[in-house]
């Protein structure tokens, strides 16, 4: 392309910007400005979106979060209260316990649910003690009631049948003796044992056994806040709560291990850095698996509670209210105690042993030899960070601390010399002197003369 030609080019570019009014962005910049993008030979880019997973993001750095294990004196003191509470419940209330383990005798006929009143008055006239009476199926009255004889069950089948306007042959009575609901009972602690002690060496195998210790604690928790609200309650125990709690344990467990999972991860190598405590890389640990496990236990409650609020409460289906009640408190129980007890008691056992109380020791010292040089009071950030904050990474690489209440009161053991304690008592003659970094290494200044003689002579 010639000379000419490029002039005609650029002065018909310059023609076509002309006609392009004032303050209007060419179309590349609208496309730009359309999807969020700063536009060309723009430096200041477009702000980002703020969205709900940013709260994740500052949980998992450290920027945010909760100072768990600093309030575990107050959690315990929470969780003894409530624990007291389900304990004087199962106590003073007791349980209602089903057929299954109290036995008795139960009666099938067909009938709706307009019948259902009908059918049961004519059960307590009879002289049975009707413990539930329900619709399943659609078009079945099931009757449970307490334990009779062969002539009290023959007169229950009359009275029923007459109440419902069917043949008594169609009615279907069956007796459950209170051995084989001894027997389920066994069969479930049996189990449960079972169930803790796999559980137990499990922890003590892959993480350590002060992490089993907040396991078992937590599943303890979990099992007498269930059976308390449970008992308050008064729903009947059926092998169905047996099945709800079983499963409530194993959820808690769960959850319980990725939080000890991200623990194990946080202090591998800690007493090499030094950046934070043991307590303080566990508070992170929570903090960065709080929103997966709030984002779980809401998933996995909101259908439970569908079934329990919905279909128990409003609907009146209660075939599997016993089940959905279970679940839901167990689940809310199992959350809870995950997040906010395992751990804080996994925590204060660790901070008893030497390693960590000498960890915990060079740890402030680190940050207290910091404060100094920058000038500063240590940081006050409620919760350990994984990063390092903008002071830090200029001056030192230590973490940002937790409070000062937390911590207790600083104690160096760093002792600090001054330049007259490291310079030399005399000075050495005929030596030479260590180089500055950088500059070229000089001769000995007494030797200077003897040598120029010797290459006079």
């Amino acid at each position: 392309m010639t000379r000419d030609q490029d002039l005609d080019a650029d002065t018909l570019d310059a023609d076509v910007r002309d006609d392009v009014p004032a303050g209007a962005p060419a179309g590349g910049d609208d496309a730009l400005a359309d999807a969020g993008l700063p536009s060309e030979g723009d430096a200041t880019p477009a702000p980002a979106p703020r969205r709900l997973s940013g709260l994740g993001h500052r949980l998992y750095n450290g920027e945010a979060g909760l100072n768990v294990v600093g309030r575990s004196r107050l959690i315990y003191k929470i969780t003894a209260v409530v624990v007291l509470l389900c304990l004087a419940a199962i106590v003073l209330r007791g349980f209602n316990f089903g057929i299954d383990f109290a036995g008795g005798n139960s009666f099938r006929l067909p009938g709706s649910s307009e019948q259902l009143t009908e059918v049961r008055e004519a059960a307590e006239d009879a002289g049975a003690e009707v413990s539930t009476a329900q619709i399943v199926g659609g078009n079945t009255i099931l009757l449970r009631t307490s334990e009779l004889d062969t002539d009290d069950e023959r007169a229950v089948v009359e009275s029923i049948a007459a109440a419902a306007d069917v043949d008594p042959a169609e009615v279907s009575p069956e007796s459950v003796s209170a051995d084989w609901g001894d027997d389920i009972t066994d069969q479930a602690l049996f189990a449960l044992v079972v169930f803790l002690v796999a559980v137990s060496l499990f922890l003590a195998v892959r993480f350590q056994p002060k992490m089993a210790i907040g396991a078992m604690a937590a599943l303890v928790h979990d099992i007498i806040v269930t059976a308390g609200v449970y008992a308050l309650v008064g729903f009947e125990v059926t092998p169905s709560t047996v099945i709800g709690f079983l499963t409530i344990l194993g959820f808690s467990l769960y959850d319980t291990v990725v939080v000890f999972d991200k623990v194990d991860e946080n202090v591998k190598d800690l007493d090499k850095t030094a950046r934070m405590t043991w307590s303080e890389a566990a508070n992170l640990a929570v903090n960065q698996t709080l929103m997966r496990s709030i984002n779980t236990s809401v998933i996995a409650l909101l259908p439970v509670g569908g079934l329990l609020f919905v279909g128990a409460g409003l609907l009146g289906v209660g075939t599997l209210k016993d089940l959905a009640l279970v679940l839901f408190v167990g689940l809310a129980a199992g959350t809870y105690s995950s997040i906010v007890l395992a751990t804080p008691v996994v925590a204060d056992l660790k901070e008893r042993e030497p390693e960590q109380i000498a960890l915990r020791k060079r740890v402030l010292a680190r940050r207290s030899a910091a404060a100094r040089e920058s000038g500063t009071g240590p940081g006050r950030g409620p919760v350990a960070s994984a990063r390092r904050s903008a002071t830090a990474r200029r001056q030192s690489s230590v973490g940002i601390a937790e409070r000062d209440a937390d911590l207790g009161p600083v104690q160096a053991d760093v002792v600090v010399e001054s330049p007259d304690s490291v310079r030399p008592s005399a000075p050495r003659t005929g030596g030479t002197a260590a180089p500055r970094p950088g500059a070229r290494p000089q001769r000995p200044t007494g030797r200077r003369g003897s040598t120029a003689s010797k290459k006079r002579r």
